[in-house]
């Protein structure tokens, strides 16, 4: 993760003009309830002027999960002009479609979220709760925090139900089951890094980089089939700060649907769709930079460190990782089929343990490179998709900021395969195991949260564990 230039602020004026200029009609504000599910609320580009980048526009917040009760309803959207994008051409252009849908032309931002009254911060907005961790990272001592994370998700060409079984028929040109396609198929767990026509998607991934790229200034590393049959798929984003990649993310995810769709197929980002097969996870890669002599460096970085060149900072860092690891489970894998992901023999983290390369841990230090000081992060393996991207980020930089604050060492690093470690090894390296169910992951919550409420207050946590205990 090497540095990067410092972006420049976009003015409210200079948005005014952007959308005279582009002749746009319609301004999409989009937010996040606590729970992931991303909302949209469109206004008239006329409806945008000075006034309303500081007044907002009104919203019932009560039929938002998560957000308020019907007595308290009123809630305000602030657009964020940083965050201002005109939509691409296929999802909004003039006049019809070759299917005679009506389309327009449209700006996307991100929306603030306020309370109605008073227009002060609304403390149950996930966004909000991420720019606040990023301040409060500044005032531990750290100038920066980067991330970077991995998008993995399935592109079916249908979904159809099987009233036999009771369940769902996934249709997918790759997959072993389809009869019609013996040249392409993929077996269980052999589709990493295949390449077309085994790879029915790679133009598919291509086209969604792209546009992520050209509409909105998204980087990609790079983009790949995954281990999984029938369209398992990996973008890997570039880094960035905290709610940037999280604004990235969410950005990624609407895109891979928008095409999907577009091609009349389904993208899924459930966990586990494949009973047999590899899981989706999003990855999540971090640093901690501090400034020195008015030039920031890696925090996590020491070219002394035989193991994996990691400062004390760095131990601490994962110590609080690994310490509060169930109880972030609750925030990381928030629904049932997150714990039929979380399985041995598929990738997917079942213990507490942390090593250099190793991907059956749950925390794993990427080795690539020697002697790199800009590369050095610390990745974290068990959160996945069903989850909030702005409340993951938040509560895992917490967890390390934690660990910091409290100097919690870490146990020694595990290079074996802890799927396969006897009782006696797994007590020989102090390995304990993550949470098996959602019912334990909102009781490890429960009895472990005072890492978070520097940020995350009780009203937040209560609302958010008792919409959980809904899903038991």
């Amino acid at each position: 993760m090497t540095q990067q230039k410092k972006s420049k602020k976009i003015t409210e004026r200079q948005i005014l003009e952007q959308i005279t200029k582009s002749k746009v009609k319609w301004i999409r504000l989009q937010f996040c309830n606590p729970f992931g599910l991303l909302h949209q609320l469109s206004v008239p580009a006329k409806a945008i002027t000075k006034e309303s980048f500081v007044k907002g526009f009104s919203l019932d917040g009560s039929s938002v999960l998560g957000f308020t009760d019907i007595n308290k309803s009123d809630i305000l959207l602030v657009p964020d002009p940083n965050t201002f994008v005109i939509l691409p051409d296929y999802f909004d252009t003039t006049n019809y479609d070759e299917k005679n849908q009506y389309l327009t032309k449209a700006a996307r931002m991100f929306a603030n979220v306020n309370n109605g009254f008073d227009g002060e911060p609304f403390t149950r907005d996930p966004r909000y709760l991420a720019k606040n961790v990023e301040e409060f990272s500044k005032k531990m001592g750290f100038s920066k925090t980067y991330w970077a994370a991995e998008l993995e998700f399935f592109v079916f060409d249908k979904i159809m139900p099987n009233q036999k079984k009771n369940s769902l028929h996934i249709v997918s040109k790759e997959a072993p089951w389809i009869s019609n396609n013996p040249d392409g198929k993929i077996h269980f767990k052999k589709g990493y890094y295949r390449d077309s026509p085994s790879d029915t998607l790679v133009n598919f991934r291509d086209e969604v980089c792209d546009v992520m790229q050209e509409n909105f200034k998204i980087k990609t590393i790079a983009h790949h089939h995954e281990v999984a049959t029938a369209g398992q798929s990996e973008i890997v984003l570039d880094y960035d700060g905290l709610v940037k990649m999280a604004d990235s993310y969410v950005t990624g995810v609407k895109t891979i649907r928008e095409v999907a769709s577009k091609r009349g197929m389904v993208a899924s980002f459930n966990p586990k769709p494949i009973p047999n097969d590899n899981g989706s996870a999003v990855h999540i890669n971090q640093s901690l930079w501090k400034k020195k002599n008015g030039r920031d460096f890696n925090a996590f970085y020491d070219p002394t460190e035989k193991y994996a060149e990691l400062s004390q900072i760095a131990y601490y860092y994962i110590g609080g990782l690994l310490h509060h690891a169930k109880a972030l489970c609750a925030i990381t894998n928030p629904t049932a089929d997150s714990y039929r992901r979380l399985i041995p023999g598929f990738e997917a983290p079942t213990n507490i343990a942390w090593g250099k390369m190793n991907r059956s841990v749950s925390v794993r230090i990427p080795a690539h490179h020697k002697k790199m000081p800009t590369n050095k992060r610390i990745e974290y393996r068990p959160p996945d998709p069903t989850s909030n991207i702005y409340l993951v980020e938040t509560a895992i930089l917490l967890a390390g900021l934690d660990g910091i604050k409290k100097k919690i060492q870490p146990p020694d690093p595990v290079d074996l395969d802890t799927y396969k470690l006897s009782k006696y090894e797994m007590k020989k390296f102090n390995i304990k195991k993550l949470p098996t169910s959602l019912l334990e992951a909102i009781s490890s919550l429960k009895s472990d949260d005072e890492f978070l409420t520097p940020i995350i207050g009780d009203d937040f946590l209560d609302m958010y564990l008792s919409v959980l205990e809904t899903q038991i």
